[in-house]
């Protein structure tokens, strides 16, 4: 039996028109424009395509989006001013630092200038002692789109086998987190795992967020399994051509799951959806008003 293909391009669309309505009653309301600001420090065509997509979407919401692009060869010093000036920019509610850095730019040093108030990506220590502790108003966005991808396929999480396969701190540590805190049992594992096939062959929701493309195989999959594939992996496909492949062997892998992800076109998809979502809580939230219930 063919595996249900969870849509996220669908769910994405759906939960941005909530956003837009509620952030268009936010500004009725309450006069209040949710404001996000991107920093991009360098030149890496990927990380321009992204910060362009989310700086898209925010007007397409009805946000008030900013975004500044410093040089490769940018300072330190440099990169934490111009957080500062955000943090204490009254019309900005959400600052997304887009990460990687350069190396001079240490991630750790951004993320403790970083207003938690205002971390939309959820990578500040205050926000990840948050979750960790069950008081979390924002959470990492990726780990959040999947939550809202089980929940909208009706995929049975209470009491579950979950396996989280990556340990990250922008996916792996909080993905687990949410998943124990809706009361699966998790396991986590990484490249290093010893016997890691039979890790993935007794779990009911396989979590791939481990970065190599079709890493985990077919017949790693226990039959009847939810997959969840993290990855977006650019691979060659011969005379200068490529392709996007996500961390399963996605065609091997939906002859046993239940039901799985695509790459592209699943949990993708949420991320920039539940960035949004994270700015209009954000903006909420620093008006002292209640979290919009989206």
């Amino acid at each position: 039996m063919a595996a249900t293909i969870i849509d996220g391009k669908g769910v994405s669309a759906r939960l941005k028109d909530k956003v837009a309505a509620e952030a268009a009653r936010l500004k009725q309301a309450h006069g209040i424009t949710p404001g996000l600001a991107t920093v991009l420090v360098g030149n890496d065509p990927a990380s321009e395509v992204y910060v362009r997509n989310k700086n898209r979407t925010a007007e397409a919401l009805g946000f008030h989006s900013i975004s500044f692009h410093l040089p490769a060869d940018a300072s330190e010093g440099d990169v934490l001013t111009r957080v500062r000036a955000l943090n204490d920019d009254p019309g900005v509610h959400g600052i997304l630092v887009q990460m990687p850095l350069p190396s001079q730019v240490r991630e750790e040093a951004v993320l403790d200038t970083l207003d938690p108030h205002k971390d939309v990506d959820a990578l500040t220590p205050t926000n990840a002692g948050l979750l960790l502790s069950g008081h979390a108003t924002l959470v990492s966005c990726t780990p959040a789109g999947v939550m809202l991808l089980l929940k909208e396929y009706g995929i049975e999480i209470s009491g579950a086998n979950a396996l989280v396969i990556g340990r990250s701190l922008l996916f792996g540590k909080p993905a687990a987190q949410l998943l124990l805190a809706a009361n699966a049992t998790v396991t986590m594992a990484h490249s290093r795992t010893r016997d890691l096939p039979d890790y993935c062959r007794r779990a009911d929701i396989l979590v791939a967020a481990i970065g190599k493309p079709e890493f985990v195989k077919g017949d790693w999959v226990k039959p009847g399994a939810t997959v969840i594939d993290v990855g977006i992996n650019r691979v060659g496909t011969g005379e200068g051509e490529y392709k996007i492949v996500g961390d399963v062997d996605y065609t091997a892998a939906s002859e046993r799951a239940g039901a799985i992800t695509p790459v592209p076109g699943g949990v993708g998809a949420m991320t920039i959806a539940c960035l949004m979502r994270n700015t209009l809580i954000a903006a909420a939230s620093i008006a002292g008003l209640p979290a919009p219930q989206i």
